[in-house]
Order: structure tokens, then sequence, then C-alpha cells
């Protein structure tokens, strides 16, 4: 067997390490850990990056349409929203100023309300004095009772002869109210006969 001299080992040896490195450095570029054609220069050949792809480049005609048109469609949107923003402050304006006028109103209500409650007390007060009044009319001389009458108002006059009208009518007998009105000053028996079919 012929002997291998010290200078071909050498060179075997070198050959097998650049093999080995050779394939070590192609897995590695393989799995992503670097990239030999950027590392070495261009030494492989590799397609060059598209327009739109291109990294650290001005962006393309295309990106720049795409871009404006997706600006022009976020500016609308930010307006599309002011103005419903606008319409909603518009509204809770208008809601407010209608709570508030509901509020008004129902505070006139309220006070409306204790005003007649305070004209219903004041009426039947009213009605029962006028109840009385009739009954002491009818209970004493009608000449003293027209002397005190014609002192009165109008309007008290009147209703105690309609509630002197009533008690009669209730009681099954004829009113006096006539022969009163009758024994009061012409003027004044004139006045309480037209006011009656007036009122």
């Amino acid at each position: 067997m012929p002997r291998v001299s010290d200078k071909s080992k050498v060179i075997y040896l070198l050959l097998l390490l650049v093999f080995i490195v050779g394939v070590f450095v192609a897995w590695i570029d393989h799995i992503g850990l670097i990239d030999i054609s950027r590392t070495l220069g261009g030494v492989y050949s590799q397609e060059p990056e598209s327009v739109l792809e291109a990294r650290g480049d001005e962006p393309s005609l295309v990106a720049r349409e795409e871009f404006e048109q997706q600006k022009v469609k976020l500016q609308e949107r930010i307006e599309e929203l002011d103005r419903r923003e606008a319409k909603l402050v518009e509204g809770e304006k208008s809601f407010d100023a209608e709570r508030e006028k509901l509020r008004e109103m129902k505070k006139g209500l309220e006070l409306e309300k204790k005003k007649l409650a305070i004209e219903k007390n004041r009426y039947k007060g009213y009605a029962k004095n006028v109840r009385v009044l009739a009954q002491k009319i009818e209970s004493i001389q009608p000449q003293k009772a027209v002397e005190i009458m014609v002192k009165w108002e109008d309007s008290l006059i009147i209703d105690v002869l309609r509630q002197i009208d009533s008690n009669a009518e209730e009681a099954g007998r004829s009113s006096i109210t006539s022969y009163l009105i009758s024994l009061m000053p012409g003027n004044k028996a004139s006045r309480i006969m037209y006011l009656m079919t007036q009122i």
C-alpha cells in the first residue's frame, strides 16, 4: 500500500475542513441565522426586491396612492364622527331645554294646585257661610232681613237668595226670594234681578 505523504494529508484535511465549514455555513443560512448572499456581497444570485417591497427606499406610486386613499377615507370618517357628535350635543341641549321647560311647567302646576286647594278651602268656608246666612235670613222678619242684606255685596246677596231657593226646594215649600227682592229699594231690586239672570 502506497504511503500518503504528509503534504497530501494536509491538503485532504484542508479540503475536508473547507467542506465541513461550507456545509455548516449553508445549514446556518438555510435555517435563517445568517444571510450569505448579503454577507458575501451577491455571490449567490437572488431576485431583486419588488418596488412595492423595497426597503429603505421611497414608497412606490401605488403605495402612495393607497396611502392617500386611506387618508381621505380616514378624514371623511373623522368628519362624519364630528357631525354625529355635533348632532348629539345639539340633541342633548334640546333635551335639557325641554326638561327644564317640563320642570317649570311642573312647578307651575304645583303652584296652581296649591292655589286651587286654597280656593277650594276658601269656597268651602264661603259656601258654609252662605248656608248659615240663608238660614238666618229665613228665620227673621223679611223687612229686617232686607235691611241687613242691602248692606252686602251684590254677589253675596245673590248667593244667599239662591241658597234660600235651594233650601225651599229641598223642604218642598215655596221660596221667599221674590218677596225679599220686592222689599228692596227699586234700584237695588232691579240690579239683583238682572244679575241673577246673568250669573
